[in-house]
């Protein structure tokens, strides 16, 4: 099926955005993009600040990127011109592209915090006295320490947020380590570190899904779920990115830093109100919660033709692949398991959330009415731009005798009226950052508590299994979850909107 042609949006002026979102007290902001030059700028962020920019949501920015690259302003301007036209999802008149371009200037590294520091004065000098700073760190982690001593030595630490990308750490002695470094600079309170996962529409129906409906809330506990599945396999295999990954594997990359961030959605007690602070606590409390990660309930692989890949070490032990058993030892979720899983070079490329709920008795039924057959009943959020929610059950088939199927209700933001104003992970993180929102993003003392409860899988972790690509991962993931089954691949397909 073709794609859709994006739709070239006529954009408002700035001020006329701010009257109609009710923005008027969120500041114009200089926003510095440390690796502006880099993979995930041009895929997401300069696409995603092109569209903010342009849209009703944020307020007026100026944006300089910074990066090694010997670059004119003109030449980022091309380059970022070139990003957005490839990789952004909205597109853009003739007249907003020039407006974005007007807003953007380049600073090369070696320049050095003088040159920063005149580029930010000039940019603060056009937006007035109230503007505010973003710095946000595009940056491999080595390079964190290094950025933030240059924004120290430039002096643009006051009045200024910090957007950081992780993994934050490698353990709990460097986690610790890397946080006390960078509360010499910035307070807890300017420190945002960004979980993508988190800022997905579907994330944060969970917390809608839960707290606001009777339905759900009574039922979101030991007594009524049997266990629950947090599934993110992806298809792509390293993408150029042996030497960072050889250093991390799946566990430090992925699992740490989204699905127990993912997995702390779900988990958590009601908050005392829908704001960042309350909203962080508690997830704390479930990282506090949890039982250490020991190695017999972890399937470590590693897909078939990884340690040919360039870059890779020919006796590579790093984990392309791991799935995992996680207990929280609370009053809410005690002796329910949660299984995570997450690779590459999978079959399917999904983010699924899956709550299975335990059975009812089945007693009441004929033998060979099918009760039981297909599995528990399960709430599935599809953690995908389409944000999709599904709740199967039991029905009758239509037609003599009593038997039964599974059958399932689905819902879409994209069925919704409200479609286009879905904003890409990225873009609603970054306009949380410039508001001053932690919501979603996490905290110095979750990720310490969650490199303590990794630290006996990092000591003692059991090997790497072989798999072969375009599978579901090694077998022994089918032992780690029985005498229950993993989700993917789905015995039935989400329904696409008609018409």
């Amino acid at each position: 099926m073709t794609e859709p042609r994006p739709q070239t949006i006529a954009y408002p002026s700035p001020g006329a955005r701010a009257a109609r979102q009710g923005l008027d007290s969120l500041a114009p902001h200089v926003i510095v993009l440390f690796g502006a030059t880099g993979d995930l700028a041009k895929r997401k962020l300069l696409p995603g600040l092109a569209y903010l920019q342009q849209s009703s949501f944020a307020p007026d920015v100026r944006i300089i990127g910074t990066a090694m690259d010997e670059l004119s302003t003109e030449q980022f301007r091309r380059l970022t011109q070139s990003a957005v036209a490839s990789f952004g999802t909205h597109a853009m008149s003739e007249e907003a592209r020039a407006q974005f371009d007007d807003r953007l200037t380049y600073v090369p590294q070696s320049a050095g915090p003088e040159g920063l520091t005149k580029a930010v004065a000039e940019a603060e000098a056009l937006l007035g006295p109230e503007a505010r700073r973003l710095h946000y760190l595009s940056v491999p982690p080595k390079a964190a320490q290094s950025v933030v001593t240059m924004l120290r030595d430039a002096g643009l630490v006051h009045n200024a947020r910090v957007v950081m990308e992780k993994p934050f750490g490698e353990d709990l002695a460097s986690a610790v380590r890397l946080n006390d470094f960078v509360h010499e600079t910035f307070d807890e309170s300017q420190i945002f570190r960004i979980d993508h996962f988190l800022g997905k529409e579907a994330a944060q129906n969970i917390l809608a899904f839960r707290f606001a409906n009777g339905l759900f809330e009574p039922i979101w506990n030991r007594n009524f779920i049997d266990h629950v599945q947090i599934d993110i396999p992806e298809t792509l295999g390293l993408d150029q990115r042996a030497n960072f990954y050889e250093a991390t594997g799946a566990y430090k990359d992925m699992v740490v830093t989204h699905l127990m961030q993912v997995m702390a959605f779900v988990a958590m007690e009601p908050p005392t109100a829908l704001e960042p602070r309350a909203i962080s606590e508690e997830k704390n409390k479930v990282f506090r919660s949890m039982l250490p990660i020991r190695s017999n309930d972890v399937v470590r692989g590693q897909y078939g033709g990884y340690r040919e890949e360039e870059g890779v070490a020919r006796d590579s032990d790093t984990e392309t692949f791991i799935a995992l058993k996680v207990g929280i030892d609370n009053w809410r979720w005690a002796g329910v398991p949660f299984y995570l899983r997450t690779g590459k070079k999978m079959a399917e490329g999904m983010r699924i959330i899956s709550i299975a709920f335990k059975e009812a008795p089945r007693t009441m039924f004929p033998a060979g009415s099918g009760v039981g057959q297909q599995g528990p009943d399960h709430l599935t959020f599809d953690l995908a731009d389409a944000s999709r929610v599904s709740l199967s059950f039991y029905g009758k088939r239509p037609g003599p005798g009593m038997r039964l199927e599974k059958l399932s209700m689905q819902f879409s933001t994209q069925e919704t009226d409200q479609a286009g104003d879905v904003l890409e992970a990225y873009e609603r993180l970054i306009l949380d950052a410039m508001r001053g929102d932690h919501t979603l993003f996490t905290t110095a003392e979750g990720i310490e508590s969650l490199w303590e409860r990794s630290t006996p899988l990092l000591d003692d972790p059991p090997p790497v299994k072989n798999y072969p690509p375009g599978t579901w991962g090694p077998n022994a993931i089918h032992q780690l979850i029985a005498p229950n089954a993993w989700r993917l691949p789905f015995e039935r397909a989400w329904r696409e909107k008609r018409g």
